[in-house]
């Protein structure tokens, strides 16, 4: 990975990145609502909130398939793939530690020279 974070060049290959980190973390979130709903739907006693709770547990179960269906069109998860996910897994956490070691803050940020500037 390149150390030259100030110039956009390196940048190649990040939207896609963070895309599947968004969509990962929604996920994850969805899985936790569903989640959730399922333990109000037991400890309420009102039949109105009954039927409100079940009607949103079951729009949530739908986002969830419409997400990970998105997520598999796009090759950012692997459910039925084992070494695949894995894989994946591997090369996500070699790139998080990767971001980690550089030097977001150097002592030294001057571009003069980089870019074209007018003679002062």
């Amino acid at each position: 990975m390149n150390q030259d974070y100030l110039d956009p060049k390196y940048a190649e290959g990040m939207p896609k990145m963070a895309d599947a980190a968004i969509a990962l973390d929604f996920l994850l979130s969805i899985k936790t609502g569903i989640r959730y709903y399922g333990v109000a739907l037991t400890e309420t006693t009102s039949p109105e909130l009954r039927d409100a709770l079940y009607r949103q547990q079951d729009n949530a179960i739908h986002l969830y398939g419409e997400t990970v269906d998105l997520m598999l069109s796009k090759g950012w998860l692997y459910p039925h793939d084992v070494e695949k996910q894995i894989e994946l897994d591997i090369k996500s956490a070699d790139m998080a530690i990767a971001i980690a070691d550089m030097n977001l803050f150097p002592i030294d940020t001057d571009r003069l020279g980089t870019f074209a500037t007018p003679d002062k």
